[in-house]
């Protein structure tokens, strides 16, 4: 079972798994930045000065100044503000992961078009031309 594990664990999908991980938590912090410093305050004066993050529905009755005062307090809220600023980071994330899988694609059809054409290009190899004579002397 030992063996299997670092078979496993050696194999490259593996690898690669581990580093998208490392580097989505890490490309995580830069989005909520990117949302929380730049595009939430930009939306907010787009629509009055609203700030998502703080909208919230107080379900306690008791009317809370903010939503950290009620979260400090234990109040039931409804946050609908911080699911907004969660749907803004997923399509901001999504939107980078479909440039990113798109500019790969992009690589990846340049290459094998690339090789295609070396290939064609080179025309038929020394292995092929001895195939020929050999079936033309059997005639």
């Amino acid at each position: 079972m030992l063996n299997e594990f670092k078979a496993f664990i050696a194999k490259g999908n593996v690898v690669d798994l581990a580093v998208g991980i490392i580097i989505g938590a890490a490309f995580t912090a830069i989005v909520n930045s990117l949302v929380g410093d730049l595009i939430n305050p930009l939306i907010g004066l787009l629509t009055g000065g609203v700030d998502f993050s703080n909208l919230f529905i107080d379900l306690s009755g008791t009317n809370p100044a903010s939503l950290a005062v009620a979260k400090e307090a234990g109040a039931p809220v409804f946050a609908y503000g911080a699911f907004i600023t969660a749907v803004i980071n997923f399509l901001i994330i999504a939107w980078v992961v479909f440039l990113l899988v798109k500019a790969v694609n992009k690589l990846k059809e340049a290459t094998a078009r690339k090789e295609a054409a070396e290939a064609a290009a080179a025309g038929p190899t020394e292995v092929d031309l001895l195939k020929e004579i050999l079936v033309q002397l059997k005639k």
